[in-house]
């Protein structure tokens, strides 16, 4: 607890107090509320913004701010604590500290790492994963634990308890991020080897660092710092909060918590808080709300999970809560927290750090969800996901929530926080009841995580609003195109005001190559230029009467009859987490058979890939053959891979000028294809001159690549089309792509296993 080095404060935020202010040392009323405990955090973290810290954003207590400020951006329906989080990301370009080997610099990694589990910037991770691997591919030669080392060669490795909150968690959470599980090994690895060094088995308790072992208080008891062990026992619950629950460790560090719980809860002092030295609390009378923070915060995760038994330890926790929201002063400001380096008798009652308000904004985050969650009628079900393949992210968990009484307010909680998930609820028809509530998880392998829907009208004071990551809309100012996205790729689609408007017939898929993650339609629509390459992506897709991206036509005798525009559009949902309309063509001649389509479109936050559910009909009921297309280019450079095994196709595009390639793929749901074609007689011919030079939208189709398979009349043909960009980051090469799209199959067929317990 007792800190040497370092520096002070944070820029970002800090704000508490029950609306009724408690006595130090008496119990929390009956039925503390989760709005209360919001309020008081916001007040907190609003004073922390209004005077922040002078030092490097970089710092370890910036650091340690932040991950406070992050649980508060999880359940605060106010936005500007993430955008804090994210203005100063931005301002330190995402770096860490200085020194490669330090945990201290690495601990800002924490809020880099949840901040891209948010956007899935992979800016926002880069310097993390560089600093990470240099560590990994050149260790510290530094052996020895002993803190008496020269110079500061013992910070090198994890030599102080403060350590394991500074750099574990930073080493989890890119592990969360990336499924590399080097980065979880390293981080459980040397969690023991300093626990092995500096745990105490007798007391339960860490040594701050090796100069510690002999010491003793006034009253011959062993010195074992509040803050420092309040460090650990939170840097414990943020392993836990990562580490899967299919790793060998995961008994061991649920075993180690348990035993340190136990002996935090024997320090507690009758006021509520705990004193800077946990043995020998006479000698250190000041209040200290740092250390108490983080205690706080470990006890009431260790509540919630079921860890710690709620009759004994819930108490305590509710105690400390009303002693830590007596700190607050009338403006907000956090008091009583021991500066760095100070004399743990006697500092300043007014004293504060950004530090002590990131441990606060911790405490209070877990205290909001045992007040959320202990709401009776509150929990609506409980659902368990389980995912039975390799590393998942961005995973779309679906459940029905008509089940759930009321379902009109729906929130789902994240089973090892209190962070509320992006959520989304929407009914399959007009005027229907909602039937679809979506959220989405990452996974390990073999892993299983448990989720909490709420109903968030009776539990929740103001939920956070969700990232909206996907997107569709007809565009009237534009021929009542049809347009989606997520945040990876964008396409569109055209309607017969086209016809009239240009002269053009297709039903072809557009492309619209995103470098963002950003939602991009509205803002490209309303340049129109959106030709050139602004830093964000452009067009640069010709469909012309080609089948583009993922196009469907019938195929009879060896040609194919596409329909012409569709004649209408009715968006059914648009969201965070999804996006799905339904469009209607008219009946087309093909050879003879007149046939007609309704397609329903859907793509999920995070994918490449759009599901399609085709349905033709036809006044004769025989099976239908159908044939889903790629554009093709007339350079012979273009890949085109097939797996009909699989059921898979793609096309990567060659490079076009400075503009990079785009890569295509469709694939059926079911699995194998019937058979391939190369190209089809419904893409005009390409004069000459035009094949291979590249007017506003890239080079001109020449022909198609086409998909053959089976239809059933009246039946949906459930297949995928998608898209990427070699410039975007996310695909340098075919063989990249191919690997995507193989992966993005395998887990359709694999899905995750859920289920879901209603009630509380």
């Amino acid at each position: 607890m007792h800190r040497q080095r370092g520096g002070a404060g944070f820029a970002v935020a800090t704000a508490l107090l029950f609306a009724v202010p408690l006595l130090c040392g008496q119990a929390p009323r009956a039925g503390v509320t989760a709005a209360e405990v919001l309020s008081a955090m916001e007040r907190v973290a609003d004073w922390q913004i209004a005077h922040p810290s002078a030092h490097s954003p970089t710092d370890w207590t910036q650091a340690a701010g932040n991950t406070g400020f992050m649980a508060l951006a999880g359940i605060s329906g106010n936005g500007r604590y993430r955008e804090a989080m994210l203005a100063a990301g931005e301002a330190s370009h995402w770096q860490l500290g200085p020194r490669l080997y330090h945990a201290d610099d690495h601990c800002v990694g924490q809020t880099y790492a949840e901040l891209f589990m948010a956007y899935r910037e992979p800016r926002m991770i880069a310097a993390l994963k560089s600093c990470f691997d240099g560590v990994m591919a050149k260790p510290s030669g530094v052996e020895s634990l002993d803190f008496g080392q020269p110079g500061e060669k013992a910070t090198e490795r994890w030599s102080w308890c403060d350590a394991l909150f500074m750099g574990p968690p930073a080493w989890a959470r890119l592990y969360a991020a990336t499924g590399d599980l080097r980065y979880l090994d390293f981080a459980t690895r040397n969690w023991w080897i300093t626990t092995d060094y500096l745990y105490d088995r007798q007391e339960h308790l860490y040594f701050r660092d090796s100069t510690y072992f002999e010491r003793r208080e006034a009253n011959g008891r062993k010195v074992f710092w509040s803050r420092g062990n309040g460090w650990v026992i939170a840097g414990l619950v943020r392993v836990l909060q990562i580490l899967p629950s299919t790793s060998p460790e995961r008994a061991r560090f649920e075993r180690l918590f348990t035993e340190m719980a136990e002996s935090v809860l024997k320090c507690q002092q009758p006021d509520g808080l705990w004193r800077a030295s946990l043995l020998d609390p006479g000698d250190y009378p000041m209040r200290e709300t740092s250390g108490s923070g983080f205690f706080t915060y470990g006890l009431a995760w260790g509540v919630n999970q079921g860890l710690l038994g709620r009759p004994r330890f819930e108490p305590a926790v509710r105690r400390a809560w009303a002693a830590l929201a007596e700190c607050v002063a009338a403006d907000g400001k956090l008091t009583h927290v021991q500066p760095i380096g100070a004399d743990p008798k006697k500092f300043s009652e007014d004293a504060t750090e950004v530090y002590g308000v990131g441990a606060f904004l911790l405490a209070g985050s877990e205290v909001y969800r045992l007040a959320a969650t202990g709401v009776g009628h509150g929990v609506l079900a409980r659902i368990e996901v389980s995912n039975p393949g390799a590393f998942r992210s961005c995973e779309t968990v679906e459940v029905d929530p008509r089940p759930f009484e009321p379902s009109e307010h729906l929130a789902v909680m994240d089973g090892v926080s209190s962070r509320i998930l992006d959520t989304q609820a929407y009914a399959s028809e007009p005027g229907g009841r909602a039937d679809h509530l979506l959220f989405q998880v990452d996974l390990g392998p073999g892993e299983t995580r448990s989720y909490i829907v709420l109903d968030s009208a009776a539990c929740l004071p103001a939920a956070p609003r969700p990232l909206l990551k996907t997107y569709a809309r007809q565009v009237p100012e534009r021929f009542n195109d049809i347009a989606w996205e997520s945040d990876r790729i964008a396409h569109r689609t055209y309607s017969q005001d086209l016809i009239t408007g240009e002269g053009t017939i297709s039903s072809g898929i557009d492309v619209w190559a995103k470098r963002t993650r950003a939602l991009v339609i509205d803002e490209w629509y309303r340049r129109k230029n959106y030709h050139e390459d602004d830093g964000d992506g452009l067009d640069d897709y010709e469909v012309g009467r080609s089948r583009g991206c993922g196009g469907l036509g019938v195929w009879r005798d060896g040609r194919l009859y596409p329909s012409r525009n569709f004649r209408s559009a009715r968006i059914i949902t648009t969201g965070p987490v999804r996006s799905e309309f339904v469009l209607t063509y008219d009946a087309v001649d093909a050879g003879g058979r007149k046939v007609s389509e309704t397609k329903r479109v859907r793509i999920d936050a995070g994918s490449n890939m759009s599901r399609v559910e085709a349905t033709l009909s036809s006044d004769d009921p025989s099976p239908i053959e159908v044939a889903i297309g790629i554009a093709q280019r007339a350079d012979p450079a273009g890949i085109v891979t097939r797996d009909g095994d699989a059921g898979w196709m793609t096309y990567w595009q060659p490079a076009d000028r400075d503009r990079g390639s785009i890569a295509c793929a469709v694939a059926l749901a079911s699995g194998a294809i019937r058979e391939f074609s190369a190209e089809d007689a419904s893409v005009p011919a390409v004069p000459a001159d035009r094949r291979l030079v590249p007017h506003s939208e890239g080079l001109p189709p020449v022909g198609n690549a086409l998909a053959i398979a089976t239809a059933e009349v009246g039946r949906p043909l459930a297949y995928y089309l998608g898209a990427g960009w070699s410039k975007s980051g996310d695909f340098p090469d075919s063989a990249s792509w191919n690997r995507y799209v193989a992966g993005f199959l395998e887990r359709q067929r694999t899905p995750l296993k859920v289920s879901v317990v209603p009630g509380g």
